[in-house]
């Protein structure tokens, strides 16, 4: 059978129906399995040259580390600075190396109940309060973060169980129904989590307040690698004050230093011409490459580039 002109051939065809399946699927409403793995090879197990991940969990760091990831994602930027210093949970620097940062300007809310009379993090460990604390997943990034403030405030979760509280896992962001009904019905004491524009003017109405964190814990935290950010009233009328907290924002694409610069060229290339089809929270149908290379406040940067992302970039006239 004579194929047509520009036909891409059978093995292409089967790749491609793969991938365009799943991009349809990440995208549709009610399909709640958002990540997703790409090995690219010649078929054989042994033979996948290029293996990426979409995905926002820790863990991928150290799956980069050891090679079984080539490029993979990860929300926020700040689980990586802390691999690059080796500190908190890694015992030691980590070769991580940034292709691009998704925009995303994002903070960590940590709000108690009024009723609890806390004004501080570190109050909690010091009276040893039992908190009923709402989590949105074990394994994400959010807790993750969480685990390290509460960690240099001086506790941990299984404390906050130890001391008579309770720790659930509820699986939604904060202000889904299901969620926030909890704390409406004083099922829960605490949420900590991201996603602040979402749920900070939920707040207050809900007799609960946003912890500030304090200058001695922000010192600690932002020597091992995190970035203090601000909860502004300004921009949430419904609080009382300005609100200190925690950094959250920027999706990195992250690296090995190792992995060769063929790929990470051919990398850049691909996100360069197919920029136009993937979506992004900002205005605009683009992704602004332009300014995802460079250090900004939506997408911070404090681990280097890889040196062919740079090249490439800068090639693009997107360093200047």
């Amino acid at each position: 059978m004579e194929m047509p002109p520009g036909y891409p051939g059978p093995t292409t065809s089967r790749a491609r129906v793969m991938l365009e399946v799943a991009s349809e699927l990440v995208g549709t409403d009610g399909w709640s399995d958002r990540h997703v793995q790409v090995f690219v090879g010649e078929g054989r197990t042994d033979s996948w040259r290029l293996r990426l991940m979409g995905s926002s969990l820790p863990e991928h760091i150290n799956q980069v580390a050891r090679g079984e990831i080539h490029i993979a994602t990860l929300n926020p930027a700040a689980p990586l600075t802390l691999a690059y210093r080796g500190t908190g949970p890694f015992p030691e620097p980590i070769q991580v190396r940034v292709i691009t940062t998704l925009p995303s300007l994002d903070l960590v809310g940590f709000a108690v109940s009024e009723r609890t009379g806390l004004t501080s993090l570190s109050q909690i460990a010091e009276r040893r309060v039992p908190l009923r604390l709402s989590l949105r997943r074990s394994d994400d990034s959010t807790t993750w973060a969480v685990r390290q403030v509460l960690s240099v405030a001086g506790f941990t979760l299984d404390d906050l169980i130890a001391w008579g509280g309770e720790v659930r896992y509820d699986g939604v962001l904060p202000e889904v129904p299901s969620r926030w009904g909890r704390v409406q019905r004083g099922e829960v004491d605490a949420v900590f989590d991201e996603a602040i524009p979402r749920w900070a003017d939920l707040v207050p109405a809900a007799g609960m307040r946003l912890l500030p964190l304090e200058e001695s814990l922000l010192g600690k935290l932002e020597a091992m690698g995190f970035r203090r950010g601000v909860i502004p009233r300004a921009r949430f009328p419904k609080l009382p004050e300005d609100v200190v907290s925690l950094d959250f924002s920027g999706f990195p694409i992250f690296t090995h230093a190792d992995v060769p610069d063929e790929l990470i060229t051919s990398f850049c290339a691909a996100l360069e011409a197919r920029k136009d089809r993937i979506p992004w929270e900002g205005e605009g149908p683009v992704l602004p490459l332009d300014r995802m290379c460079r250090d900004t406040p939506e997408g911070p940067r404090d681990v280097p580039l890889h040196p062919a992302a740079e090249r490439f970039w800068s090639k693009m006239g997107y360093l200047r």
